[in-house]
C-alpha cells in the first residue's frame, strides 16, 4: 500500500529562499531511491514550504528516513527553521475509483 507524507517546513524570518535552496538538491536525489514515487516541494499561502511525498511502502519510506539524503537535508536546514518540521504520514481511504481515491 502506498504511503503519502506531508512535511511542513517553517522558515525563520528572512530564510525562505535559503530553505528552498537547502531542500532543492534532495528532490532529484530522493527520486532515485527505491520506492520513491513523488518527492516535491510547494509554497503554502502561510509561508511554509510543504513537501509532498509518495512511497511504495512504509518499509521503503523508513529506509529513506534513515538514509544519507535525509541526514544531509537535515544538516543543510540547521538554523533556518522557526520550528521543527511537522511530518504526517497519510494512508489513502478507498473512495471512488482507484484512480480517483488516491494520489
Amino acid at each position: 500500500m502506498t504511503i503519502i507524507v506531508t512535511a511542513a517546513f517553517t522558515p525563520k524570518d528572512g530564510t525562505y529562499d535559503q530553505v528552498v535552496a537547502a531542500l532543492s538538491p534532495a528532490i532529484a536525489e530522493v527520486h532515485e531511491e527505491p520506492g520513491c514515487q513523488l518527492y516535491a516541494i510547494h509554497e503554502s499561502p502561510n509561508g511554509q514550504i510543504m513537501m509532498i511525498e509518495k512511497w511504495e511502502s512504509a518499509e521503503l519510506l523508513d529506509a529513506h528516513g534513515a538514509g544519507d539524503a535525509v541526514k544531509r537535508l537535515n544538516a543543510s536546514l540547521e538554523g533556518l527553521l522557526a520550528e521543527p518540521v511537522e511530518v504526517t504520514r497519510l494512508v489513502p481511504i478507498a473512495a471512488g475509483t482507484a484512480h480517483q481515491g488516491a494520489l
